[in-house]
């Protein structure tokens, strides 16, 4: 088995320079211990720092034999979006242009251990995983948080979605920021939706989308990333009342897509005037906003929902039933 990594960026010439000689010396622990073919793609999303001539860098360091003289197995290389489209489609790009039969995702501001790639890829012998999930280490606020692991269930017409426990291995998603996933499983499904752009709920609505269609969704509690989310690029680039805004438009965007259970429409439809009065007494804008961002896309939801529905066997609750 073949592997791709791919790395979407944006302005990330800082968290590159740290970070990216750990993925090459994952990458290349892993093509040692299983003498196969392994590629880093670095996705840049048109940045405006010194992020390309960072990567070239970082490249240029890389010594491209071994030491018997034998040309390596790894290949390196990056793209460049002509500009900035958000992280589905530069996920998406990356992918496209990946040839590995599985593509593990990493931010750049993700820390792979040495040998994550082992415990991670091993769960793909097995033809029915799509996606398996790393152990998260989440720096926050001072303090680290494991993660990696969702658990979700529908509550007053939306699905909400929390961090599960890590002592299982099944999951609701795989984050787009530190998991792997199968490439002919991901083409089938169509990737991430860019309807989704700039970022948030991709991730969760391509696992859950899968999941619906039958495929397996794994969380490997020995395959560890540290992820410094504070040095991300969307806090250091977005507001936090548009990052809400994003989310909340983004979660009607899922809910209007995905739910095929008549019973949890008519839910959702039932509890939109509680939220919307709860929204004005509190003030929380960015909810109204948000549902007004996403009803202009309604006409592209109802598209997207009609070519993923082709792949579901299951239903809504068959999905949750097992995080109850």
């Amino acid at each position: 088995m073949n592997i791709s990594v791919v790395i979407p960026n944006y302005n990330g010439e800082n968290l590159l320079k740290k970070n990216l000689p750990k993925v090459f010396e994952a990458a290349g622990y892993w093509q040692k211990q299983q003498s196969r073919q392994a590629e880093i793609i670095v996705a840049d999303d048109c940045s405006k720092d010194n992020s390309i001539e960072e990567i070239k860098y970082q490249i240029s360091k890389i010594n491209p034999s071994t030491s018997s003289g034998q040309k390596s197995k790894i290949i390196i290389k990056y793209l460049e979006n002509e500009r900035n489209l958000g992280f589905a489609s530069t996920v998406n790009r990356g992918v496209e242009d990946s040839e590995g039969e599985v593509v593990v995702l990493l931010n750049t501001d993700v820390i792979p251990e040495k040998d994550f790639l082992i415990p991670l890829l091993s769960h793909f012998t097995d033809e029915k995983v799509f996606a398996v999930g790393c152990m998260d280490k989440s720096i926050e606020d001072g303090k680290t948080i494991l993660r990696g692991r969702g658990i979700g269930k529908w509550q007053r017409g939306f699905l909400v979605h929390s961090r599960g426990e890590v002592d299982k291995t099944n999951t609701l998603w795989v984050a787009g920021g530190s998991g792997a996933f199968r490439k002919s499983t991901w083409d089938k499904l169509g990737g991430f939706d860019e309807l989704y752009s700039p970022f948030y709920w991709e991730d969760i609505d391509l696992s859950y989308r899968a999941i619906k269609s039958g495929f397996k969704v794994l969380f490997e509690p020995k395959s560890t990333v540290t992820h410094e989310h504070e040095k991300g690029a969307i806090k250091g680039t977005y507001s936090s009342f548009k990052i809400k805004t994003i989310a909340f438009r983004n979660q009607f965007i899922f809910a209007w897509k995905n739910a095929t259970d008549l019973d949890l429409l008519f839910l959702h439809v039932f509890w939109l005037p509680y939220h919307f009065v709860k929204s004005f007494a509190s003030g929380e804008w960015a909810f109204v906003l948000g549902f007004f961002q996403a009803f202009i896309r309604l006409l592209l939801v109802i598209k997207s929902k009609i070519r993923s529905q082709k792949y579901f066997i299951k239903s809504d609750r068959e999905v949750l039933k097992e995080f109850k």
